[in-house]
């Protein structure tokens, strides 16, 4: 075995299963006038003879690659459209126009691509069917924040909220609330018509109120939660005066608050999820098992600090090196989720290479790597803002480790796991793989 190059293959192996335009291809089908989408919600069957127009609009990483899979199944049917995905990222398509953005930090492609769709969304009428395509990213890259708050004060404010360590829940409870279009008010603006959101996770637990931040669920955070956020996190000083002030005056009841469940405009609505991360979980497991390993699929949960849950894939990897485990060897565990960091530092890197510098530090301090590999990056190709998915740390970048002297807590101290792995080797880079179903974590002990 060769464990490397074996949780390489997995990975990618896991990402084949979540390729957006595979998976809309393989569940969605129109058969004369009915459009049908199959998914672990059900079968959904759709009358397209009442509709004049269908227009797709989308929004995240993924949505050029799923708008080439809709446009292929619906073809001349197809009235408008248009999807926003991070610059570098588009496809060619022939009937959807592909907008490009910023990424994370929303920037004015992302303000302008928005105000495109935004358009389009308030010309449709009850005629008007919306094949809306959402994917992660999407809070980035569609943005249109409320009267009195700047893009400068929208890059700020999100500069902010990654640095906390706040969860993408709590973080999208502030975007929702100063957006004109997040938290469900997407599908107010297209009210009337009907709307189908085919939807990629890459949010814990799928929830679809946090995916995006909520552009077509009902929203069920309010102002006193984002305020409660602003509180916990200290981060008032950080925000500009225009987001405490519509935030406050929401809380007190001046601003009207964000469409919640029983609104009538979600009853024209339907959420599909196609895809999550669990989905390329099990991919991952079922196909490391193929290769010979006993493969656990142990959680698609995963969350807090990501130096903090480094130390549970270290503690399994020393059981299992002691045999006081019930996991057999050779051992593949996959888990996935999404961490935070909370930036206290001046260094660059990501969730992923936090949590490897993390577990590495572990084994320089307590043992040797010589059967152990371990894997953390990102579904879609970026790792916080860097050129790297995340990080695979084996016996060589163990020993390049040793040898180099470097102060490997240090450089955590500082959030420079990117700087770390740069000099020791151990950086894994796919570039962007159009799909976004959050964090996968691969221990593989021989």
């Amino acid at each position: 075995m060769d464990p490397t190059n074996d949780v390489r293959s997995i990975f990618f192996k896991a990402l084949e299963r979540v390729d957006p335009y595979s998976m809309i291809r393989h569940a969605v089908k129109i058969d004369g006038d009915i459009l049908t989408i199959d998914s672990a919600q059900g079968m959904l069957r759709e009358d397209l003879k009442p509709y004049r127009k269908i227009v797709v609009l989308g929004m995240g990483k993924a949505s050029s690659k799923m708008a080439r899979a809709v446009e292929e199944i619906f073809k001349e049917r197809i009235t408008a459209g248009a999807v926003i995905t991070k610059y570098g990222q588009a496809e060619d398509l022939e009937l959807v126009r592909v907008l490009e953005a910023g990424h994370p930090i929303p920037d004015e492609g992302s303000i302008r691509s928005a105000q495109t769709l935004f358009t389009l969304a308030t010309e449709a009428d009850e005629n008007t069917l919306i094949i809306t395509l959402v994917s992660g990213g999407g809070s980035a890259l569609f943005s249109l924040p409320r009267e009195g708050i700047s893009l400068a004060d929208l890059e700020k404010t999100t500069w902010a909220l990654l640095e906390c360590g706040a969860t993408i829940r709590e973080i999208n409870s502030i975007r929702k609330h100063i957006s004109r279009i997040k938290g469900g008010q997407f599908a107010r603006i297209a009210y009337p018509a009907r709307m189908i959101s085919l939807i990629l996770s890459d949010v814990v637990g799928d929830r679809l109120d946090t995916i995006a931040s909520g552009i077509t669920a009902p929203d069920d955070t309010t102002y006193a939660q984002a305020m409660r956020t602003i509180e916990r996190y200290a981060i008032r000083d950080w925000l500009p005066r225009s987001v405490i002030s519509l935030i406050e005056s929401g809380r007190d009841g001046s601003v009207p608050e964000t469409p919640k469940r029983g609104d009538p405009v979600f009853e024209k609505v339907t959420n599909v999820i196609l895809g999550n991360n669990a989905l390329a979980c099990r991919a991952a497991r079922d196909y490391a098992e193929s290769l010979g390993y006993h493969a656990y699929f142990i959680t698609s949960s995963l969350t807090g600090e990501a130096r903090e849950v480094a130390k549970l894939f270290s503690a399994l990897a020393k059981d299992m090196l002691h045999n006081d485990s019930d996991f057999s060897r050779p051992a593949l565990i996959v888990a996935g989720g999404e961490t935070t960091v909370t930036v206290r530092g001046k260094g660059l890197g990501g969730r992923n290479q936090e949590m490897a510098l993390s577990f590495l530090i572990d084994f320089l301090e307590n043992a040797s790597m010589d059967r152990v590999c371990f894997l953390s990056a990102g579904t879609d190709g970026n790792d916080g803002p860097t050129d790297a998915a995340g990080v695979i740390v084996d016996p060589f970048v163990y020993r390049a480790a040793v040898e180099s002297g470097l102060d490997a807590g240090e450089y955590l101290t500082e959030n420079n796991s990117y700087g770390f792995f740069e000099k020791t080797g151990g950086l894994f880079r796919t570039g962007p793989t159009n799909t976004n179903v959050c964090d996968i974590q691969l221990l593989a002990v021989i």
